[in-house]
């Protein structure tokens, strides 16, 4: 296993978890103590993880894990996510990015177009954007909210309310089939309800953590969703049939890199 990771998956035991047990963390993934020490010393310089009360946690903002954090947790689908989502891009198009780190993985990905203009309250994501060459970028302004680094209020939300865009990119905190998408943030779930009123198409996408989770902020219900990109897994499979049921289309990604599975509800 290469150091990266490795160091993800203490990442995401400690969040599971809380503080880290070096002796349990070494049993786990078969490593010296040693070993984990010095991975926990690297995720301490790269501000991935703090002290809190003598003990060794998570980066978090309240309740909430910080974007660094959440950019390094399930790099591996994030990345098979944001290749399957790039396949509905065409040149022309305006993209709508809700703040997230999968959504910032497919602007990190964004690559082989041209003529492209995005729309985005995600400071992450317009600097990524840039780095990757575009010029055609459009921030809403508002509240700068961390941990997700999103901008969110009623100037962002006036903002929001007068920009068209062809496709939604939306990141949820969880997933539920009957109660529909949710963020634990209330602000996010305003500016983000702004953004599906005023887009052609909505494809959410996550990782499998995600199903079955409500969260304190309802954003949208599943009536109001064109797509899900997720990977397969058998969580995925599962609520995908009961998504599929309600009309929504589901995709199926690998993050092995094998081919994509599709499941189709409507047309997206």
């Amino acid at each position: 296993m290469r150091p990266h990771e490795r160091q993800e998956k203490i990442l995401i035991w400690i969040a599971q978890h809380g503080g880290g047990a070096v002796k349990e963390l070494a049993q786990l993934l078969g490593v010296s103590e040693m070993t984990i020490r010095r991975d926990l010393r690297v995720l301490e310089q790269d501000h991935l993880l703090e002290q809190r009360m003598g003990a060794i946690d998570v980066k978090r903002s309240a309740t909430e894990l910080a974007f660094e954090v959440k950019r390094r947790l399930y790099q591996a689908e994030k990345d098979a996510i944001a290749k399957a989502a790039l396949a509905v891009i065409e040149p022309g198009m305006t993209i709508g990015f809700c703040a997230g780190t999968t959504t910032w993985t497919i602007a990190h990905h964004l690559g082989g177009f041209r003529d492209l203009t995005f729309v985005t309250n995600s400071t992450n994501i317009a600097l990524e954007l840039q780095h990757q060459g575009w010029s055609q970028i459009i921030l809403t302004g508002g509240n700068f909210r961390t941990p997700s680094d999103a901008l969110v209020g009623p100037f962002a939300e006036y903002t929001a309310q007068h920009l068209h865009t062809d496709v939604l990119y939306l990141g949820v905190h969880g997933l539920d089939v009957d109660d529909g998408i949710s963020t634990p943030n209330i602000q996010e779930a305003a500016i983000d309800r702004v953004f599906i009123r005023h887009t052609e198409r909505v494809i959410v996408v996550m990782d499998p953590t995600k199903w079955g989770i409500k969260a304190l902020a309802h954003i949208a219900g599943l009536e109001d969703i064109d797509t899900i990109i997720t990977c397969d897994n058998p969580a995925s499979r599962l609520y995908a049939a009961k998504a599929m049921q309600k009309g929504v289309r589901v995709v199926l990604a690998q993050p092995t890199g094998s081919k994509i599975k599709e499941s189709e509800g409507r047309n997206a």
